[in-house]
Formats: C-alpha cells, sequence, structure tokens
C-alpha cells in the first residue's frame, strides 16, 4: 500500500494529498509518527482544504500531547466538512482530555445524531455522563450500547459496576453475570460476584 501511493505523489496537487494523506495515515497506524507528521503536512500542503488530512495532522498533534493544538485542526477539519465524523470524535476526545466536558459532550451529542448506532460514540456518552457524576444517565446510555454489542464483556461489568454504586443489588448481579459468562476471567467481577455470594 506504501508502495503504491508513494506513485502518487508527483501527481496533481489533488492527487499528491489524497495519496498523502493515505499515506499519513498508514504511519500513523504503524505509529511512525515522523513520518505520519511529515505526510499529513504534505497533504495540507497541497490541499489546505482537505478535512482527513487536517484530522491526520491533528491525530498526530495529539500522540504527542498537545491536545490543545490538535483541537485547532480538527475544528479546522470541520469548518471544512462540518459531517467530518472522525474530526468530530477526535476533537470530542481532545476536549475530554483537556477537561472541557460540556464541550466534549456536545461533540459527542451531534455524532450521536449522525451516527445512533455507533457503539464507540455510545460508550464515550455514558463515559461523559460518569465523569459527570450522573449514574443514571450513564447507565441509560450504557443500556443503549449494549443494545448494539450485547456480548462486551467490559460493558456489562461497567452496567454492573454502576447499579451496585447506585445501591441496585440485583440489578448489579445480572449485569455482573452476563459480563463473567462471556468473559469468565475478569478478576474484579469473580471478586465482586465472589463477596456478592458470601453476602
Amino acid at each position: 500500500a506504501l508502495e503504491t501511493l508513494k506513485m502518487f505523489e508527483k501527481k496533481d496537487s489533488r492527487v499528491k494529498s489524497a495519496a498523502a494523506t493515505n499515506l499519513s495515515f498508514l504511519y500513523y497506524l504503524g505509529n511512525e509518527l515522523e513520518q505520519a507528521t511529515n505526510y499529513a503536512d504534505l497533504a495540507i500542503n497541497s490541499d489546505r482544504y482537505n478535512p482527513a488530512a487536517l484530522t491526520n495532522k491533528g491525530n498526530t498533534v495529539f500522540a504527542n500531547g498537545d491536545c490543545e493544538k490538535a483541537a485547532e485542526f480538527y475544528k479546522e477539519a470541520l469548518r471544512n466538512d462540518s459531517l467530518c465524523t472522525e474530526a468530530l470524535y477526535n476533537l470530542g476526545l481532545a476536549y475530554k482530555k483537556l477537561n472541557r466536558i460540556d464541550e466534549a459532550l456536545d461533540c459527542f451529542l451531534k455524532l450521536h445524531a449522525i451516527l445512533p448506532n455507533s457503539a464507540q460514540v455510545l460508550y464515550q456518552l455514558a463515559s461523559i455522563y460518569q465523569i459527570m457524576e450522573d449514574p443514571n444517565q450513564a447507565i441509560e446510555w450504557l443500556l443503549q450500547l449494549i443494545s448494539v454489542v450485547p456480548t462486551d464483556p467490559h460493558v456489562l461489568s461497567k452496567l454492573g459496576n454502576l447499579y451496585d454504586t447506585e445501591g441496585d443489588k440485583s440489578q448489579a448481579f445480572h449485569y455482573y453475570c452476563e459480563s463473567y459468562r462471556y468473559f469468565p476471567s475478569n478478576i474484579e467481577v469473580i471478586e465482586w460476584l465472589g463477596a456478592y455470594y458470601i453476602d
């Protein structure tokens, strides 16, 4: 894939930008951040309005720990294409990392309107409500999430934990049992179930 894309580097700016965008993404996936950054810059220089290139540049900046600057790249990508879901999702993550929880929530709610059955978006919404110390809302989003991915043991144990925190032992027991059924090696779940049986 890298060799094929490199053949397009010498073409006109539109093709060069597309090739450089894909190369940047491939290097990013391979955790070669320097190369990913170089190709993201090349893609942006070839086509300043390429939302995927701006998102890739934001990703490399985010990976280097500068969430504030990454958020700027994601916002620029969204100004060029308001339906760029990758930029919107990553902007939400950047805001979450920066502890700008209300702005992160806004991003993920917008994404939910575009992608109502996205497991990642539902998970992020539940996570944000948990950070906001609103367990009832977190439970609501996790219940929607398990309707999309019913066999995810991590989500099931998270539900069990939230119900336990709320004092609903029977619901907590149900979800911890379901989590154990799909992944019987989770020590925290085993400990909780053991304590429940002792009680």
